[in-house]
């Protein structure tokens, strides 16, 4: 079952979040030989993802995600509320589970 962890982004600035994932909810989950992919849509019945987030595994064996969006990709998001998840995906079987998964509020900006 995913863990749900809403986060809040600022519309035209880079984004950087660090999710730290529990096996039992007690121990590191290891993420060696894993992969990862994340997207926000504005809500679940959405075609299109209305972004992608880079997703970086930086030390596997602290179950550590490291999601990241530049600044010209927040930067065409309409302010507002968005749902998103990662999905963590076995190299050697394939096999794709989701991880994470909430709410994502972008802020709207007014320096351009």
């Amino acid at each position: 079952m995913a863990i749900t962890t809403n986060l809040s982004l600022d519309q035209g600035s880079d984004f950087q979040a660090t999710i730290t994932l529990y096996s039992n909810n007690t121990q590191l989950l290891d993420l060696t030989g894993y992969g990862a992919q994340a997207q926000l849509r504005k809500s679940y019945d959405s075609t299109t993802a209305s972004g992608v987030f880079t997703v970086a595994i930086p030390s596997p064996t602290l179950g550590q995600l490291v999601l990241t969006m530049a600044s010209t990709s927040t930067a065409v998001l309409k302010y507002g509320r968005y749902l998103y998840d990662v999905l963590i995906i076995n190299s050697s079987t394939s096999v794709k589970t989701r991880a994470v998964e909430g709410i994502v509020t972008v802020m709207p900006r007014v320096t351009r």
